[in-house]
């Protein structure tokens, strides 16, 4: 990346130990019961391709899609495997604001303070997330020595072992099974992208089209910021302004850091979403009585889990980041995937994957019967 004075806009090893730094340490356990959960994890994660392709029918009899690597992290591998991610992302976004730091007066000075105090501030979003996922696919994985990637660009497999054995632990459930149960939700989300060939330069490129529609102008990003800030210190919205469900106690980083163009875009991002969060909770629950014994127990516990939430500044924190949109992502997704199982049979949801016009739209979402009547009324009449 382009940069001024030899500063970076983002100081990207400072993000590193910083999140290493701060995240909290995971459960206690032995060396060789870590080998062991590493061990069965991979297992589980073979095991689950067959198990997700049978149940879902995206991959057709006889075609192998692309090898993606599944890895089995810890906490600090699973920041750097991010930190990596945003990167290589972000890459457009800091290029520009990069010019326009620099062309400004003092621009080098700035942009080695504020490199080193977004670093920070990246770190510690890192440090908060890394003790909670569980597992997740990395579409946009740089390929490295320490991390391997597809051959192609992008894409591997994370599962989080330490955050798998604390909340196994915290539910009180069965090992064996829960992990099992982790590993198809996300061999859902590699199914969907290694079966999809289209979907990952689909994504891509609505992610690029909003952050190019992202206002550089470092003061109006502050502004914004601030608003974000003030709404959890006692500021209040607009008038007559309210949030999904009436709520007005603030709104995310994500909702405030926008413009009409990119309010468009997020819709369609946000249905995308919704529909592989939700697809993948839907083939979990549907493999599941299958091969984990005790999946009722487990789902049960975890939704729970998940409507509990933690403590109060937790709470604020999933606000903030929008954290709690994606949980509206599950519900909302499954529901649709559900229903339109439901109304058309597998085959017949799996036309969704066909091109970017028969993915659901925000509305459809929440609507699936006008999905079922749009897709389905034009390639059959």
């Amino acid at each position: 990346m382009t940069s001024v004075g030899g500063a970076e806009m983002v100081d990207w090893n400072l993000a590193v130990a910083t999140a290493t730094r701060l995240v909290r340490p995971g459960p206690e356990i032995s060396r060789e019961e870590a080998r062991a959960v590493v061990a069965e994890l991979r297992r589980h994660a073979k095991a689950s391709e067959e198990h997700v392709r049978s149940f879902t029918r995206m991959i057709p009899e006889g075609h192998e899609p692309e090898d993606t690597p599944v890895l089995v992290v810890d906490r600090a591998g699973w920041i750097r495997a991010n930190v990596a991610g945003f990167r290589e992302l972000l890459r457009p976004l800091l290029g520009k604001m990069q010019d326009r730091r620099g062309s400004g007066p003092g621009g080098a000075v700035l942009g080695a303070v504020g490199g080193k105090v977004t670093g920070v501030e990246l770190g510690m979003l890192l440090s908060f997330l890394a003790s909670r996922v569980l597992g997740q696919y990395e579409t946009f994985a740089p390929a490295s020595r320490e991390l391997p990637a597809s051959a192609n660009g992008g894409g591997r497999l994370l599962l989080v072992a330490p955050n798998i054995v604390h909340v196994e632990r915290e539910l009180d459930v069965e090992p064996h099974d829960f992990r099992l149960w982790v590993a198809l939700h996300e061999e859902t989300h590699r199914t969907q992208f290694t079966g999809v060939p289209w979907l990952r330069d689909h994504l891509q490129g609505e992610i690029q089209s909003f952050l190019d529609e992202t206002d550089v102008d470092p003061t109006t990003v502050l502004e914004r910021l601030r608003e974000a800030a003030q709404s959890f210190s006692g500021g209040s919205r607009p008038e007559g302004e309210r949030g999904e469900d009436g709520d007005d106690g603030g709104r995310s980083l994500v909702e405030i850091v926008q413009t009409p163009a990119q309010r468009e875009i997020l819709g369609r991002l946000t249905a995308v979403m919704s529909l592989l969060e939700g697809h993948a909770d839907f083939v979990m629950d549907g493999v599941g009585p299958d091969v984990v014994a005790s999946v009722a127990e487990i789902r049960e516990k975890f939704q729970q889990r998940r409507a509990r939430g933690a403590s109060r500044l937790d709470l604020a924190l999933r606000k903030l980041l929008g954290l709690d949109a994606k949980l509206r992502q599950y519900r909302d997704g499954e529901k649709f995937v559900r229903a339109v199982v439901d109304e058309v049979g597998m085959d017949g949801f799996n036309r969704v994957w066909t091109s970017p016009n028969t993915l659901p739209t925000k509305a459809e979402i929440a609507a699936p019967a006008d999905w079922v009547a749009r897709v389905h009324r034009r390639t059959d009449s």
